[in-house]
């Protein structure tokens, strides 16, 4: 097994979130800096969008707007010429912070959301008695490419990253507190069919991820500082070392891989500081799919 290690390229995110790779920059959310930036290869930063509601999952429509999610108020918001609206209100499908989101070409999104308050329950529990509960579930919702609501696919354990396949066929969605990554059919509407387990794995808590060319994906473990590279059905081919733990990646140009790390994803512990971290390493097979 491949095993590589980071280097640190941008310091003094709060907790980033949500990589993605748009007109060679890296775009990403910053939870408690309430802003979607973009950065360049040197690691220059530039704020492109304020976010009062806490920004997360990113995605672009055909024609170039740029969608976000607003975690705290449950919604898609899209940026038009620089002024943002309300593209999707998805609070009545939302156990609690709206999170992750991917945009295919043709439109369609697929948002998901926490399900419950994991910091509260860990603060109140702690993180072994969470990690031995069956985890309350939740919905992925399906968004059409006008900000109607498709579909309301139910019974996912913390939905989290989400890839589409470069024929876009096929939706894998990590499901961070079943360390799991299911797929589904995509139809020519953009709903869902055919669920299944793409990979089962053990203490992997799935989180935001990246498909390569050799349709395997890379992943943040959130329970480590570490991203894996994982073949259909589980087996890990390569490990990415951060210097802190690893919340989502995403490969750019030159087959890079970027990582968004923080010391921990509890917000009673991070959301007032800037020990967040933007790391990349080298890898050898391209990205693919919607990035």
């Amino acid at each position: 097994m491949e095993k590589l290690r980071t280097r640190v390229v941008r310091e003094g995110l709060a907790f980033g979130e949500s990589p993605r790779w748009h007109l060679g920059r890296l775009w990403y959310s910053d939870f408690y800096r309430h802003g979607i930036y973009s950065m360049d290869a040197s690691g220059e930063e530039r704020l492109e969008h304020v976010v009062p509601g806490q920004p997360s999952g990113l995605g672009w429509l055909p024609k170039g707007d740029l969608l976000c999610v607003s975690m705290t108020n449950h919604q898609v918001l899209r940026f038009r010429d620089g002024e943002a609206s309300i593209f999707c209100n998805i609070a009545p499908y939302c156990g609690f912070w709206a999170n992750d989101l991917v945009t295919s070409q043709s439109g369609v999104s697929y948002a998901g959301n926490f399900g419950f308050d994991l910091d509260a329950i860990r603060r109140d529990i702690g993180g072994a008695a969470m990690m031995a509960m069956p985890p309350p579930t939740t919905n992925v919702v399906v968004i059409s490419p006008e900000g109607d609501v498709l579909q309301v696919v139910p019974d996912m354990a913390f939905p989290n990253g989400s890839v589409i396949t470069p024929d876009g066929a096929t939706l894998i969605v990590g499901e961070t507190m079943a360390f799991r990554l299911s797929a589904f059919d995509i139809a020519s509407d953009g709903t869902l069919s055919n669920r299944r387990t793409w990979a089962q794995m053990e203490f992997v808590a799935t989180d935001g991820m990246c498909l390569d060319a050799e349709g395997q994906i890379w992943l943040a473990n959130a329970l480590t500082n570490q991203c894996l590279r994982v073949r259909e059905g589980g087996e890990i081919t390569s490990v990415v070392e951060t210097s802190q733990n690893a919340y989502a990646c995403m490969l750019g140009d030159e087959e890079r891989l970027y990582v968004m790390t923080a010391p921990t994803s509890d917000r009673f512990k991070i959301a007032d500081q800037l020990a967040g971290r933007i790391e990349v390493v080298e890898v050898y097979v391209p990205g693919a799919g919607r990035l």
